[in-house]
């Protein structure tokens, strides 16, 4: 944080890392509230909002070029209120001015900048400004002047274009959904049950978002469109889907290509693992360099399903360390997770992370230190590196392979340094070089990074933003238990499901103990001991999503019954009767200009795709009908949009596919024990998207019905649904698996 300022501003007393960030500016920053709103009513002056988040780069050199600055600081002290937002803490303020400065420039981004009137009502709308105006950009100093005297000269004009465009905006985001856009078709008497009008037009859409990402997808080096690229894991989700029932399409081999790309890019941390934001080019080489907590559980999760489907066990490698990056270095002492670590260190983009050739050649040609070795395997490993290492001639030459395998050069690929890569480099031909195998050289390589990522962690560390979000906690929870699921058998990861599910019920817990209030209200972010802000959609949607996978991995009925009771609680805060979707906030929240309804699957899938999903799941797993219709009125909601453009809404889309089915239900009843794991082994080491497992160990009956009476054996037996109808129950892994594979 900055201190030109001696004395600090209102956001002193802040718990937002990012707000507390320009504590310190001579600006004279107010938080959002009543009271900056009511100083601009009363001194009849524009509200200056500025939103951004703490690991944004841009936002960095925002504040050190103009909110430092005094001369910035002045203008907006005298002719503006000035309001800053963390985007984190408050999404509802961000989604709807967002909206604004699409509607108004064609685009967005962060810092978001947009002027408003007293009542709030944008007029001015932009991202990044620098100070002064340069190559045809207008700069910050100039902006001011101009709406200033604006404002002063012909005040009545502006609130009547802002007036005008508020209706504009509130027509597109709020009006348009009370007019029928179309009749919903009456589903056919034939159909079968639980299958209704969606049964009609579902399929089509599935096969045209399909159709439209194979015309987008890079063939060369993956992912879709040219740049700048985003993982975007809900589309490698619904290829994975459409993969499982199409398995003559393309659909594996593009999400192969993606994930193998990034892998080798520079958007993954060969050195300290963990995925970049996104790539600024085209092969996934020069990453934005924060890391969101979110894009690591969307890509932890997708590995995972990879794997699953392919047997490749590199994709369960990637999808470990992935999730082991975040038990590492986010992860509070408490249980939950932090949102980001910064793009910046010392100020500057991407220095924690890159390196000259020369700074890696003299660390590596001082030798692998038995240090880095850990584990239970440790003896054996040192036996295999000394064996690697005979064969090659001295440290120089370690040094050397290692610059070759990872694109390292004197030149550099990023601003004269280097980050590390495999995008041009052919392991095999590099292995025959120094006369290794592939095995030698992957593991000489590993302890190489090891030895890097320990030289890496003396230098100064991005910032952290250490708040703990529930609704990206909820993802990340949702991965640590699909990764539980996934290792439940040992051969490729001993001992990882009791390392995964641990940390996804320590994090479970923690929010159930932090961050639900005493009337039951679930709550949106945590800091230094205190809960904060009303839930929003995503914060109930994603947890109830990370419950579910959390049950299903554990068998742990509360898991389940918390998360039909905040399903419950959702229906009453966020449900619009008219529409069949659900807004962004509660109708016990701050009242904005108007409530939206996010549904468009962006860097993070929506609140009410990941709804779509959860009803769906719900339906299958209680048997209540009640889930079922609204999951089909949530899925006729999505319909106008999934029609027109449904690559926009990959996540909703994966509900689409589980809500068409066919689905399979699944109970293991009996009591949770070691038979069960070897249960669970069976079902979760291959990719099953369309299969719900519950366990009746004897108290899911006092709140789901339909396991009333249900037989509870001695030893676990597992009893299978199909297409409504059930098979005779079967008692041995190897019976299971017989029945599942059908």
């Amino acid at each position: 944080m900055s201190k030109n300022n001696a004395v600090p501003n209102r956001l002193i007393n802040e718990k937002s890392p990012y707000l507390l960030q320009h504590a310190y500016n001579p600006v004279d920053w107010y938080p959002w509230g009543e009271e900056a709103i009511q100083k601009a009513k009363s001194e009849d002056k524009p509200i200056f909002l500025s939103i951004g988040y703490s690991t944004c780069h841009w936002c960095h050199v925002m504040e050190r070029e103009s909110f430092e600055d005094q001369e910035v600081a002045d203008l907006l002290n005298r002719y503006f209120i000035s309001i800053k937002v963390d985007r984190e803490e408050r999404p509802d303020l961000d989604h709807m001015y967002m909206t604004y400065c699409q509607a108004m420039t064609g685009s967005g981004g962060w810092p978001l900048t947009v002027i408003l009137t007293p009542d709030k009502k944008p007029f001015f709308a932009g991202t990044y400004f620098p100070k002064e105006s340069d190559f045809g950009r207008p700069g910050l100093v100039e902006i001011l002047n101009s709406i200033a005297m604006l404002w002063q000269k012909e005040k009545d004009k502006v609130k009547e274009n802002a007036d005008e465009l508020y209706q504009a905006v509130a027509e597109r985001y709020v009006l348009q959904k009370k007019d029928p856009v179309f009749e919903t078709i009456p589903a056919p008497a034939n159909l079968k049950k639980g299958v209704d009008s969606i049964a009609r037009w579902g399929p089509d859409v599935v096969k045209k978002a399909y159709t439209l990402l194979q015309q987008s997808f890079d063939p060369q080096y993956g992912g879709f469109g040219r740049a700048p690229k985003f993982p975007a894991p809900h589309n490698l989700g619904f290829l994975l889907r459409y993969a499982f029932l199409e398995p003559q399409s393309q659909a594996l081999e593009m999400v192969k290509k993606t994930l193998d790309s990034m892998a080798d890019g520079g958007i993954w941390d060969h050195i300290g693992f963990g995925f970049a934001r996104y790539s600024t080019d085209r092969y996934w080489l020069v990453p934005h360099f924060e890391k969101m907590l979110y894009d690591n559980a969307g890509l932890a999760l997708v590995h995972l399903e990879a794997y699953q489907l392919t047997k490749e066990e590199r994709y369960a490698r990637i999808s470990l360390d992935t999730l082991r990056y975040v038990l590492r270095d986010m992860t509070s002492p408490e249980g939950g997770f932090y949102s980001a670590e910064d793009a910046d260190s010392e100020g500057i983009e991407g220095k924690f992370y890159v390196w000259s050739k020369t700074e890696i050649e003299e660390i590596l040609r001082k030798g692998l230190p038995d240090a880095v070795l850990s584990g239970e395997n440790r003896d054996r490993e040192i036996s295999n590196i000394d064996s690697a290492l005979s064969k090659l001639k001295g440290q120089e030459q370690l040094a050397n392979l290692y610059c070759e395998a990872y694109g390292i050069t004197s030149q550099g690929n990023f601003e004269g340094k280097n980050i590390p890569n495999k995008i041009n480099s052919d392991w095999e031909r590099i292995a025959a070089a120094y006369k290794l195998t592939k095995e030698e050289l992957e593991q000489l390589l590993q302890v190489c990074n090891r030895v890097l990522f320990a030289e890496r962690e003396k230098r100064i560390k991005p910032a952290k933003d250490d708040k703990i979000l529930t609704a990206w906690n909820g993802l990340m929870i949702a991965a640590l238990a699909k990764g539980a699921q996934t290792f439940t058998k040992q051969d490729v990861a001993p001992g990882v499901r009791m390392e995964l599910l641990p940390a996804a019920e320590k994090a479970a817990n923690f929010i159930r103990s932090n961050l639900i209030d005493s009337s039951g209200r679930l709550l949106a972010n945590y800091r230094d001991g205190e809960a904060g802000y009303p839930g929003y959609l995503d914060d109930y949607a994603f947890f109830i999503y990370g419950l579910l996978e959390l049950y299903t991995a554990c068998g742990i009925p509360e898991y389940l019954k918390l998360a039909v009771d905040l399903q419950e609680e959702q229906e009453r805060l966020f449900s619009d009767d008219t529409s069949g979707g659900y807004y962004f906030t509660g109708n016990d929240a701050e009242k904005l200009l108007f409530r939206p309804q996010e549904i468009y699957d962006g860097a993070m899938p929506s609140g009410n795709s990941i709804s779509f999903y959860n009803l769906a799941r719900l339906w299958r797993l209680t048997g209540e009908q009640k889930y079922q219709e609204r999951a089909a009125k949530l899925g006729d909601f999505f319909r106008p949009s999934l029609e027109d453009y449904p690559p926009g809404y990959t996540a909703a889309l994966q509900a689409l596919q589980f809500y068409l089915g066919p689905v399979d239900e699944l109970v293991l009843s009996g009591p949770l024990t070691g038979k069960t794991n070897d249960m669970q082994a069976v079902i979760f080491e291959d990719f099953r998207p369309f299969l719900v497992v519950a366990y009746n160990e004897g108290t899911l009956e006092k709140f789901i019905p339909k396991f009333a009476g249900y037989p509870i054996a001695e030893k676990v037996a597992a009893y299978l649904c199909r297409d409504f109808a059930c098979q005779e129950p079967v008692d041995s892994p190897q019976k299971l698996k017989e029945l599942l594979d059908r």
